[in-house]
């Protein structure tokens, strides 16, 4: 049986102490492991966004943090004692709760922000205040009087976060807010939520299996795949440097190479890979079996003959299989003796001429290739 270590007793180390710590966290659905977190630490004032492919656990895991779902085993701390350790009353009076379909009350705007202030029995006047305050924060102060019912999508979640935020929380608790809604509106109400978050800083844990939206929100992104916590690291971290394959597969690097070790010598590390000799910067001995990960808006494509000198020092001679417009980018597949993924501007795309069939030269640098031992 592993050893619960009480917060901050990890390594030994005398960092900030965390709002939130879990430790060896296993929750089932019946006999069925449905969720598991070895260690997770949530900083006071950081926001966490928690992404993964849809039933990978995201969910669950929010309603764990809320109490709402009951673990098998493991532990769980905040504010340096035991969950158990508080009342239910008083867990809910920490937390705001906010779902992907806004859960409002059939009364007035204004009736609906002020439903869990006049709950705690706060003065008419301080209730009136926050209101009021949080409904011009979030743009909807016109509709106050409005029934909730009569609310689009975006003004209902609108309502929904003044709710949250009027509570003054301590932790802040989304679950997919934004997943239901057009991109417009899910745009607008991603910055208005980042710029409150940045004047308000209430330690956020954010759901949703949206990179954008996690790049956005997150000053750090922790990864669930398949019920269990993969990685948790920066953005630049988790989107440059995946912990393994599936990690990689799902943040977007779309190039994964086999290979072999071949050389490594002060941070530089050669890999002989499907035929190739690529350069990597990292840590790896020679001779191991590792996968060679490649983002592609790392890749640079050039006429057959025409890739100057330059800073890359990987260049590979390969064909185009698939062009795919996306949007303002161009997607190109190429044939490199293995899978190449390059995605480039439009503008590039059409002043090369592209078409498939073609030769071309891709470049990346040592920098862009993260390695994976297999």
């Amino acid at each position: 049986m592993k050893r619960i270590f009480p917060p901050g007793a990890a390594g030994g180390g005398a960092g900030p102490s965390p709002l939130v710590e879990i430790r060896d966290l296993e929750v089932r659905r019946g006999a069925r492991p449905v969720l598991q977190v070895d260690h997770l630490a949530i900083q006071p004032g950081e926001a966490l966004a928690v992404i993964g492919p849809n039933g990978a656990g995201k969910s669950t895991f929010l309603l764990t943090l809320a109490r709402l779902l009951p673990y098998a085993s493991g532990a769980m701390w905040y504010a340096g004692r035991p969950f158990h350790d508080f009342g239910e009353l008083d867990f809910r009076r920490r937390i705001s709760l906010v779902l992907q379909e806004p859960l409002l009350l059939d009364v007035s705007v204004k009736d609906n922000v002020a439903a869990g202030l006049r709950f705690r029995r706060l003065p008419r006047r301080q209730v009136d205040g926050r209101v009021e305050a949080w409904l011009e924060r979030l743009g909807v102060l016109h509709l106050k009087d409005r029934p909730a019912r009569q609310l689009s999508g975006g003004e209902a979640q609108r309502v929904s976060l003044a709710r949250a935020f009027a509570l003054q929380p301590e932790l802040l608790l989304l679950d997919e807010p934004f997943s239901s809604l057009d991109a417009p509106t899910r745009l607008r109400l991603l910055d208005d939520l980042q710029r409150l978050l940045e004047a308000h800083p209430i330690t956020t844990v954010f759901i949703t299996h949206d990179l954008d939206e996690a790049l956005i929100m997150g000053d750090r992104v922790a990864v669930l795949l398949e019920g269990r916590l993969r990685q948790v690291g920066s953005p630049q971290e988790v989107f440059s440097s995946p912990a393994d394959r599936e990690v990689a597969a799902f943040v977007g690097v779309e190039t994964v190479i086999p290979g072999k070790v071949i050389a490594s010598q002060e941070g530089r590390v050669i890999v002989q890979a499907q035929g190739a000799t690529l350069e990597a910067v990292g840590e790896a001995a020679a001779g191991r079996q590792v996968y060679l990960c490649l983002r592609p808006e790392d890749v640079t494509l050039w006429p057959q003959d025409g890739a100057p000198a330059s800073s890359a020092r990987n260049r590979l001679a390969g064909s185009i299989q698939r062009i795919s417009p996306q949007g303002p980018l161009v997607r190109v597949v190429l044939d490199c003796g293995f899978p190449l993924v390059a995605l480039i501007t439009s503008a590039s795309y059409r002043d090369m001429g592209l078409e498939e069939g073609q030769a071309v030269t891709a470049t990346f640098k040592a920098t862009a290739v993260h390695i994976i031992s297999r």
